[in-house]
């Protein structure tokens, strides 16, 4: 699939996903994050908590009536299931989320808590997207993708139509990066109807895989460590169509370490940003670290949400130590 083909999904997206989807602000950020002008796209004051619901929203409300009422099998790291079961109980659509072991217990409570059936399946994301898969073909339910959809990634696209209006001059954009849906739907749009708009795809260091995929000219399986990333994390479906899409519209990759994550993710809480989770992190880092190569151009950094897990805000905020 090409970034022009992307362009009247996204336009169609745009006119429908508002009555679920929220406008978020594009805020600027502060001096201490670089010269700037840099702002911060606020995805993690979304209603779900992340850039995901967009996506999911789409997907769900392009079903017809007789997929609709058969209902939605999904897999997640926890974000896209948290939107797949928002969309799902705002539009009365049954909802089944697979998800690995290593989602935290808090993400899946809260999916739980939407209505949304769980299964747990394997221990990364990949093994869960396949179980998912398969078991959609099975029961003739729909699959819902992270990723590896054109109306989940247009949807996730309608944030560069909002960028378009609220800066239209913008230089750069950054955006951390998992499965490519997010950097697929808003490269595509930019790629399309602005061209000059650098798109800077942001991974942490740990957990790079489309980005080592993109390097092999093929999807491929990565080595993975731990990363306070935990909505990047995981592998890359094989046939993914945002191989090809965020070849075709990414111009720079950049990756970033542990250290530096948790530092943008400080920052971004303590400069009222608000809630930041690993994955936002990952981009404000990347802009800190290129700041001075923009300077006196106008970016913006995808703060793409903010339902950090407890684990991770303890590694982050660590509880103050006692004065006893």
């Amino acid at each position: 699939m090409k970034a022009s083909e992307m362009v009247p999904l996204i336009e169609e997206a745009s006119r429908r996903i508002y009555a679920l989807v929220e406008q978020t602000p594009l805020l600027a950020l502060p001096p201490k994050a670089g010269p700037g002008p840099a702002y911060g796209k606020l995805e993690n004051r979304q209603r779900s908590g992340s850039f995901k619901l967009r996506g999911a929203t789409n997907k769900l409300m392009s079903l017809d009536p007789p997929s609709a009422a058969r209902g939605v099998i999904t897999s997640s790291t926890g974000n896209h299931g948290l939107g797949v079961a928002t969309a799902a109980r705002a539009l009365g659509i049954d909802a089944e989320v697979f998800l690995a072991s290593q989602v935290s217990p808090a993400k899946r409570d809260k999916i739980a808590a939407l209505g949304a059936r769980i299964r747990l399946v394997g221990d990364d994301l990949l093994a869960a997207e396949l179980a998912a898969r398969e078991a959609a073909r099975a029961t003739q339910r729909t699959y819902v993708s992270p990723y590896n959809d054109p109306y989940v990634i247009a949807g996730q696209g309608t944030i560069a139509v909002e960028l378009e209006r609220q800066c239209p001059r913008l230089a750069a954009v950054f955006i951390a990066t998992g499965g490519g849906g997010l950097l697929s739907g808003i490269g595509s749009w930019l790629h399309v109807r602005q061209p000059q708009v650098e798109v800077i795809g942001c991974w942490p260091e740990n957990s790079a895989v489309l980005y080592e995929c993109l390097k092999a000219d093929r999807i491929l399986e990565a080595p993975e460590t731990y990363t306070l990333s935990e909505s990047t994390a995981g592998g890359v479906e094989p046939g993914s169509i945002t191989f090809e899409l965020a070849r075709e519209v990414m111009h720079r990759a950049i990756l970033v370490s542990e250290e530096e994550i948790i530092e943008a993710m400080r920052l971004g809480e303590a400069q009222g940003l608000g809630p930041m989770e690993g994955a936002g992190g990952v981009a404000l880092a990347a802009y800190r670290r290129e700041a001075g190569r923009y300077a006196g151009r106008p970016v913006a950094v995808i703060l793409c949400g903010g339902n950090a897990s407890p684990a991770v805000r303890e590694r982050v905020w660590p509880a103050a130590p006692s004065r006893n």
